[in-house]
């Protein structure tokens, strides 16, 4: 998606909202993107900041020509400011905001504006959150924040008031995965990555990584090491899956596989088959998983990982969060 009529494809009511407000040229100084992954956040974040730099823009359209235009593309654009989450301890932490508000006593390099794109804004430790709110409280006449989550309800109600919130709809992953096959991805890896995500370039990506391609293997052998070798599961957890999964996206990501092969063994129970991810080609082994969970079984580990993924996001220790997972899973 390089243009707002792109976005309106996919996301219609997002793109009029903000659209209008740029033709009426009342952007706000503060949005909150909310939406699960893949259903485009970043993109639609990086459209609205060469919105607001473009020097060429026709209506709502940045022209992608100019030269704000093109470092924005790049991640060279000096009055842009990305804030992720710190990769040690997985959170956007209080130093980050201060060291943001202090670029922004500055003036702008190249105009009187600025944009800052909070990414992964439920991980704002509650002394970062609270260092935004201030900075939100008090804006800048040419600032414009951009805060995206997929876990809105992690976001402060104090930060949520004074955004405006932009909902983004789940894509359809029939059509996505439509997309993936006639792009030239196998019908069995179509199948997983259009119940993982939404952005073409990630789901090639991952099938063609050693990494994700072990990630699989992994999962696949936890879940039947609870029916044949349930005695060598902590081993497994120490030694295989904890190396494997590091950081914190690769840890939500190994938990996203469990999610779906569970929910594919629940399928097969009720007779869903269609809606299958992981095992859609493995009759065999589906039906020997099924038969050793139960429906309430399956339910019931279903909302443990849930669970388990809520807890990665507190910043509880995963090896622990693992360790009580697979007893949970046990029981």
């Amino acid at each position: 998606m390089k243009t707002w009529s792109e976005v309106a494809e996919i996301q219609p009511l997002a793109s009029r909202i903000i659209t209008n407000s740029i033709i009426k040229d009342r952007i706000s100084h503060a949005y909150l993107i909310q939406g699960a992954r893949g259903t485009g956040k970043k993109t639609i974040a990086l459209l609205l900041a060469k919105t607001v730099f473009c020097t060429n823009k026709t209506d709502s359209e940045p022209c992608l020509e100019c030269n704000a235009c093109k470092r924005i593309e790049s991640g060279n654009h000096p009055d842009l400011h990305w804030i992720e989450p710190d990769p040690d301890r997985q959170s956007i932490r209080k130093e980050q905001i201060d060291h943001l508000q202090k670029e922004f006593n500055y003036s702008g390099m190249e105009s009187n504006k600025k944009v800052y794109v909070i990414s992964d804004a439920d991980t704002l430790t509650m002394n970062a959150a609270n260092r935004i709110l201030k900075f939100l409280e008090e804006p800048g006449k040419e600032t414009t924040a951009i805060m995206l989550t997929d876990n809105s309800q992690s976001i402060i109600p104090t930060i949520r008031s004074r955004c405006q919130i932009i909902d983004l709809k789940p894509l359809n992953p029939n059509a996505f995965r439509k997309q993936l096959i006639e792009s030239g991805m196998s019908e069995r890896d179509a199948w997983l990555m259009s119940a993982l995500t939404n952005n073409l370039d990630d789901a090639f990506s991952w099938t063609a990584d050693e990494w994700f391609a072990q990630s699989r293997k992994l999962m696949i052998q936890l879940i039947e090491m609870f029916s044949r070798n349930p005695n060598e599961i902590f081993l497994f957890v120490h030694n295989q899956w904890m190396p494997h999964f590091k950081d914190r996206k690769q840890q939500e990501q190994g938990l996203d596989l469990l999610l779906l092969a569970f929910k594919d063994i629940l399928y097969f129970h009720i007779g869903k088959q269609e809606g299958m991810a992981v095992f859609q080609q493995d009759g065999d082994q589906i039906e020997n998983l099924s038969m050793f969970f139960s429906q309430v079984q399956l339910l019931d580990i279903l909302n443990k990982l849930l669970e388990a993924k809520r807890k990665l996001k507190q910043n509880v220790n995963p090896t622990l969060v693992m360790e009580q997972l697979a007893v949970q899973i046990q029981r």
